[in-house]
Parts: C-alpha cells; sequence; structure tokens
C-alpha cells in the first residue's frame, strides 16, 4: 500500500468532519423552524484493501471513513400518530365551537333570554285578568307578545346565519385541503427525482409532512408510504394523493338551511360527483355532521335540530295559546278568536305573529260571564306554570343544547391533550436541541482538526523520504 493513501484517509476525515459540521449548522440554523426534523450525518469506516504478496506489509488499517448520507430523524410511528389524534380533533374542534356559539345565541339564563320574555309574556296575561276591558294592561300585552315573537324569530335567524357560516368555512375549508394536496404531489415528485439523483430531500419531507398533517386535521385521511419516496394520502379509503396525482375533491349540497333536507352538505370527489365520502375525521367531516339535516330521532345536525326544536316551540306555543283564547269572548263579544297565526310559507318561528291590535280583540272572559271577567286572561297566563307548562319545551330545548355543548367542549379538551402529547413526543425525538449540537460540532471540529494534522504528518513523512532520503554521509 502506497505511502499515499494515507493523505486520501486524512482527506476523507476532512470531507466527513466537514459533512458533519455542515448538518449540525443546518440544524442550529432551522432551531426554530416549525416542522424541521433535525439530521445526522451517517458514515462508515472504508475497509483495508485485500493485498498479498511480497510487498504486502501485513496487516494494514482501514482507508478511511466514507459519507454515507445524512439521516433525518423522525419515527414514522409517531408521525401517525400525530396524524390520527389531529383528525380527532379537528373533528371535535368544530363541533365543539359550533355549540358553543348556539348555546350562547340563546342567551340563557339572563335578561335576554326566551325565558324572561315568556314570564313576561304571561306575567302580562295576569295583570289583562286583574283589569279586564282596560286599555293599558292589553297594550303591555300586545307588545309583550311582540317582544316574544321577534325573540323567537331572531333566535332562529341566528341559527339559520349560524348554518350559513359553517357552510361558507367548509368551501374555505375544501379549498384548503385542495391546495394541500396539490402541493404534496409536488412534493412527492422533487423528492422522488432527488432520491434518483443521490441528493438529500429531508427538507422536503419535512415540508410534505407538515401538509399531510394538515390535510389530517381537515379530513382525516392515512398516510402509504411507497418505495421510491412518494407517499399516498388516502382520505374515505380512497387517494386523494397518488404519488404524483392529487384528486381534487369539492363541497356539494344545500347552501341554505332550508333546503339541507332534501340535499345534505357533502363532500364529494371532483371526478365522482354524486357520491359523498365517508370522512373519518377532520374539520371538514365535523362541519358536515353539524350542517346534517334534521331528523325524526332529534339525532341530525344540531343546527337543524336547534332551528326545528325554535320551530316546535313556536307551533306549541300558538296552539296552547290560541286553544284557550279561542273559547274567550272579546269586550265586543266576538269569541273564537287566535292569538297568534303562523305563515304556512315560512318556517314557524319567522311565521309566526300575534293577532290582535287592540283591546276589542283580545278574549278575557267566558262567555257570559260579564265584561269584567278574567278568567280566559288569567288560565292563558296559567300556560306558563305547572307540569305541563309551555316554558317547560323550551326549558329542556336550552338544557339539550348545555349538555351537548359541554360533553363536545369535554371531547374536544381530551382530543386536544392526546394531540398535544403526540406533538411534544414527535418534538422530543425530531426537534433541535441546542447544547447537543454545541457539543456536536465541537466533536467535528476537533475531528477536521485532527484529521488536518494526520494530513500534515504525512506530508511531513513524504517531504523526508522524497527529499531527505539519501542525503545522510554525503
Amino acid at each position: 500500500m502506497s505511502t499515499f493513501s494515507g493523505l486520501n484517509t486524512a482527506y476523507s476525515g476532512l470531507v466527513a468532519a466537514k459533512a458533519g459540521l455542515d448538518v449540525v449548522g443546518q440544524n442550529l440554523v432551522n432551531a426554530n423552524t416549525p416542522g424541521y426534523t433535525r439530521q445526522r450525518v451517517s458514515t462508515s469506516g472504508v475497509p483495508a484493501l485485500n493485498s498479498a504478496g511480497l510487498f504486502s506489509g501485513g496487516v494494514r488499517p482501514g482507508q478511511g471513513v466514507s459519507v454515507d448520507g445524512i439521516q433525518r430523524l423522525d419515527d414514522a410511528a409517531i408521525d401517525a400518530r400525530v396524524r390520527s389524534t389531529t383528525a380527532l380533533s379537528g373533528y371535535t374542534n368544530t363541533r365543539a365551537d359550533a355549540l358553543s356559539t348556539l348555546e350562547a345565541s340563546l342567551n340563557e339564563p339572563g335578561t335576554n333570554g326566551l325565558s324572561t320574555q315568556l314570564q313576561k309574556f304571561w306575567s302580562a296575561w295576569g295583570d289583562v285578568a286583574n283589569q279586564a276591558g282596560e286599555q293599558a294592561p292589553v297594550g303591555v300585552l300586545l307588545g309583550q307578545a311582540g317582544s316574544l315573537v321577534t325573540q323567537l324569530q331572531t333566535g332562529y335567524r341566528a341559527v339559520d346565519d349560524q348554518w350559513s357560516a359553517v357552510r361558507t368555512s367548509m368551501d374555505g375549508m375544501v379549498a384548503d385541503l385542495n391546495t394541500a394536496a396539490t402541493e404534496v404531489a409536488d412534493l412527492n415528485g422533487r423528492i422522488r427525482s432527488a432520491l434518483m439523483s443521490g441528493q438529500s430531500p429531508n427538507e422536503l419531507m419535512d415540508r410534505r409532512d407538515l401538509l399531510t398533517t394538515s390535510i389530517a386535521k381537515l379530513a382525516g385521511g392515512v398516510v402509504r408510504p411507497n418505495e421510491d419516496g412518494t407517499v399516498d394520502v388516502l382520505v374515505g379509503g380512497n387517494a386523494l394523493v397518488a404519488g404524483t396525482t392529487a384528486n381534487a375533491v369539492k363541497a356539494a349540497g344545500a347552501t341554505r338551511m332550508v333546503d339541507a333536507g332534501a340535499d345534505p352538505a357533502r363532500l364529494e370527489w371532483a371526478y365522482r360527483p354524486g357520491a359523498a365520502i365517508a370522512l373519518e375525521g377532520g374539520s371538514i367531516a365535523g362541519a358536515v355532521s353539524t350542517l346534517a339535516p334534521a331528523d325524526a330521532s332529534g339525532t341530525g345536525g344540531v343546527l337543524a335540530e336547534a332551528a326545528a326544536s325554535y320551530n316546535a316551540f313556536a307551533v306549541a306555543l300558538a296552539q296552547r295559546v290560541n286553544a284557550v283564547h279561542q273559547t274567550g269572548v272579546t269586550p265586543t263579544g266576538a269569541t273564537g278568536l287566535d292569538f297568534f297565526a303562523i305563515d304556512a310559507s315560512k318556517p314557524a318561528a319567522l311565521g309566526l305573529s300575534v293577532v290582535p291590535t287592540g283591546v276589542s280583540q283580545v278574549a278575557t272572559g267566558a262567555p257570559g260571564a260579564g265584561g269584567s271577567d278574567g278568567s280566559i286572561a288569567d288560565a292563558i297566563g296559567q300556560l306558563g306554570t305547572g307540569a305541563n307548562a309551555v316554558d317547560k319545551q323550551w326549558s329542556a330545548f336550552v338544557v339539550r343544547v348545555g349538555v351537548a355543548s359541554k360533553t363536545e367542549k369535554q371531547q374536544s379538551d381530551l382530543a386536544d391533550l392526546a394531540t398535544s402529547a403526540a406533538t411534544n413526543a414527535q418534538l422530543s425525538g425530531a426537534s433541535v436541541d441546542l447544547d447537543e449540537e454545541n457539543m456536536n460540532m465541537l466533536s467535528f471540529q476537533h475531528a477536521y482538526q485532527g484529521a488536518a494534522r494526520v494530513m500534515t504528518a504525512v506530508d511531513e513523512a513524504l517531504d523526508v523520504l522524497i527529499n531527505h532520503t539519501g542525503l545522510v554521509g554525503r
């Protein structure tokens, strides 16, 4: 083996130490970069050449060090756990936010809630019963009835507006999903090309992992790696991303709550319209479940069920009050009159209105009992109390929303904790430790200096061998 081979051995050490310093520098400058996964240079010893013969010189050391690549210190199992917990978190957060907003719109308990308006309405009937035939208490009653109707309509419109807002948000989430899928497909192609050309695709993989986590938060999904370095992303069992191809999705279905029963909001493949994607998690799945139409069992979408409860209460209120009011007589002798009316062309909560416009149209007493009789007004005032009170239907609705909101919030908090735990586990293995990198930097620095010193020593030995051998005795 030639003495000159020692120079190559020292040079390989310089190259390896320089590569290590480069990787340490990359780690340090990206210590605060979101999604960056720390890297390590992979090296291996170069074995000694097999040589035998007269001048073999016996056993020889290896031929230096080889830089085999730059390793990305990720953990596929933990990455998958992060995606699955993120998908659940996206689903529960969307539903929890919707229920929290719905609960806040009820204004219960509080002076601006419907319960307070109902109490004032029943109290006004009591005042009319005590002063039957008087203009002032009837005026207060009609004003309070109008406020009650307005409160019902405002509550229903708040639910309708929230439904539209979630539907619009769903369109935005679908656009984000398609953008992320397209970028993952592009990164797949770039990563495959980098691997084929012997370059490091680590930073491209970091970006791809961030995007697949974003996809999981939006629509769940499973990431399946391929042998060529690309990944497939499956949503609902079908490929959202297949290698370098992204399959677009679209939001379909009603854009108004009133049409949701006939055409529910859903996510579809752009190339296969009409077939809803069975989502397993993510914010879009949360939005779809929130926008679902009401059903007979009361287990439909939370917003449509709330709107149905508003309508059911408006119908119950009108029927119960009208049933008693029709049995009474007005000061002018008229009987069989309704106090509330419902426009059949509108949702009941929006179509509810007050029929009387003055004291002559309000039935306060029983027929033949005289103009001072207030028994009918008193009976109507009692509809808000007792075991079969009208108010109980509203209270039951408020309780259902409150319980559902609290339950969903708890599930959302648990999902966030699981996501946080998975993310922390991921960071503990993949994030940059500044202390560790500084130690590595010193280690590679000393290795570089050592390799340089070896090269100097070999150079000096060769100089003696070449330039000074045979000079002794001249």
